[in-house]
């Protein structure tokens, strides 16, 4: 046989080879490949392994969640893990599994509605459900019961809190049901994530969705992760700090401390969130999506140094090694997720989360359930214990940026209650009013209305609920003013006794960064 004939056939059968292949616990090429193919059971040993390792990763760090803000946590510093932890954190703390039932929420509408589901739906339900939230989440529900729907919901000039990690910790659902298909992931986020996040805010849970769904393709984690950025704009803030991140593990690939002070540097000054303004706490996407990668790639597969360097990044401690163990799992499979880790899943895995009707292994089931809808949706198909995916290339989203133009300017406080009127006047294109009208777990029904005056016109009248779950986060905010001198009232209509309207800070921005002042 002609020897030129022997090599063209074995490059032939190398590149047919290539297209499709089949794995027992998940291939190990990358997801350049057309296709893959996995057996049922592989299939659901991931997705088992992703809710699991959220699960496990959430109830490791929540002792640390935001306890050490702008610093990291220190070795010498303890983080308990025991045989029963599980069970006796989710019985007595079951709050501290947002990441879980907000997913929880919307897995449920899909379940119910079908994959087609419209955003109204997501909206609602997450709305009018019982557990409290924050932040991004907080801010979109009320927008939602008091007529603002999405994505006008999350949207900055709507939304104090637009880049907060709110559905970076909630995308899960998004990547575990679509396996190898990260466009697919994203497309969901799309529709789901403006609710309450915009801009880097939103890019969160685009990125992580798009982790997941390369975990499924890949046992590579420095491959899913510079991969899975292709979904983000690069000319976005949130695009050059992972690729920022991922520079600096290749110059300092043992040390993920310089890393973390590499960040801390250049990337931990909050523009948006109300909270964060200058103050340490950071709840910002950005921020927290580095923590997670700086675990993921220092972690290098390691389950259990991946889920504790996320953790002793400090911020969102609970939530951040919740993303990285549930990307992580997926990628190992729930199998391979080292028993000391495992230890006391067993006992939690058939109790329903607080405000859900669902538990892991419900939800272990109809994860499997949706991604094969997915996959057979997107081009792929099911032939007895077989399933083909029909990979995706990630596509980048559209560009957005919230609080472009505005920078922070002042703090004051202010830390009185509004008992019937209060002016202030500020230079600057836009102000933030914090306060409160809601003690933690109030049931009260009633709504204090206020109106606000800018400049002598009447801006808004505002309703300022007195229940936790229907609070208002931030009282009173307007953004892209015309630069220059404004006067602010708020007007409170109806003051009662029982009930009380606390002024908190007021925040203002300019147009401009404002002067560094050195030398005092």
């Amino acid at each position: 046989m002609n020897k030129t004939f022997v090599i063209l056939l074995l490059l032939c059968y190398s590149s047919v080879f290539s297209q499709t292949f089949k794995s027992g616990n998940g291939p190990t090429s990358s997801s350049n490949h057309k296709t893959i193919t996995l057996t049922k059971d592989a299939l659901q040993d991931k997705i088992k392994g992703g809710w699991a390792g959220q699960t496990i990763g959430v109830t490791y760090g929540g002792p640390m969640e935001f306890r050490y803000n702008g610093t990291l946590i220190q070795e010498y510093q303890p983080i308990v893990w025991y045989d029963g932890y599980l069970k006796k954190t989710m019985t007595e703390n079951p709050g501290l599994y947002d990441d879980i039932y907000m997913d929880l929420t919307f897995v449920d509408v899909l379940e119910k509605e079908g994959l087609d589901a419209p955003v109204s739906s997501f909206a609602k339900s997450y709305a009018n459900a019982g557990y409290a939230l924050w932040h991004a989440n907080q801010v979109g529900r009320y927008n939602i019961l008091h007529g603002i729907a999405a994505p006008e919901s999350g949207h900055w000039l709507n939304n104090p809190h637009a880049d907060c990690i709110d559905y970076q910790i909630e995308a899960d659902f998004a990547g575990l049901m679509s396996p190898g298909m990260p466009n697919t992931a994203s497309q969901i986020s799309d529709k789901i994530g403006h609710i309450m996040n915009y801009g880097d805010g939103w890019y969160g849970g685009v990125y992580m969705g798009a982790l997941y769904t390369l975990a499924f393709t890949s046992n590579d984690i420095k491959y899913i992760v510079k991969e899975a950025l292709k979904t983000i704009p690069a000319k976005s803030n949130y695009y050059q700090c992972m690729s920022d991140v991922i520079r600096w593990h290749e110059q300092y690939p043992n040390d993920w401390k310089q890393t973390w002070f590499e960040v801390q540097k250049k990337w931990t000054s909050d523009t948006g969130c109300p909270d964060g303004i200058y103050k340490p706490f950071n709840i910002d996407a950005t921020v927290n999506s580095a923590y997670v990668i700086i675990g993921l790639l220092y972690g290098n597969s390691d389950f259990g140094k991946t889920v504790e360097i996320a953790t002793r990044c400090g911020q969102d401690a609970d939530c951040n090694p919740s993303s990285a163990a549930g990307i992580l799992g997926t990628m190992l499979g729930y199998s391979k997720i080292p028993p000391y880790w495992k230890q006391g899943l067993k006992e939690v895995e058939s109790l329903d989360f607080k405000y859900t009707t669902m538990s892991l292994n419900e939800v272990y089931d109809i994860g499997l359930k949706h991604a094969l809808q997915q996959i057979t949706s997107n081009g792929g198909k099911v032939v007895g214990n077989n399933v083909t995916i029909q990979l995706q290339q990630p596509q980048p989203v559209r560009l957005e940026q919230s609080f472009g133009g505005h920078f922070p300017a002042k703090r004051l406080n202010v830390n009185k209650p509004l008992k019937d009127e209060y002016t202030f006047t500020f230079d600057g294109n836009g102000f933030v009013v914090t306060g409160e009208t809601a003690k933690w777990d109030s049931k009260s029904e009633y709504v204090c209305k206020a109106e606000i005056y800018l400049d002598n016109k009447l801006l808004e009248t505002v309703e300022l609920p007195t229940s936790f779950t229907g609070r208002r986060p931030e009282l009173f905010w307007k953004y892209k003013l015309p630069n220059g001198q404004h006067s602010v009232k708020i007007k409170l209509l109806n003051p009662t006794p029982e009930n009380t309207c606390q002024l908190g800070d007021i925040i203002t921005y300019s147009d401009k960064p404002m002067p560094t002042v050195a030398g005092k």
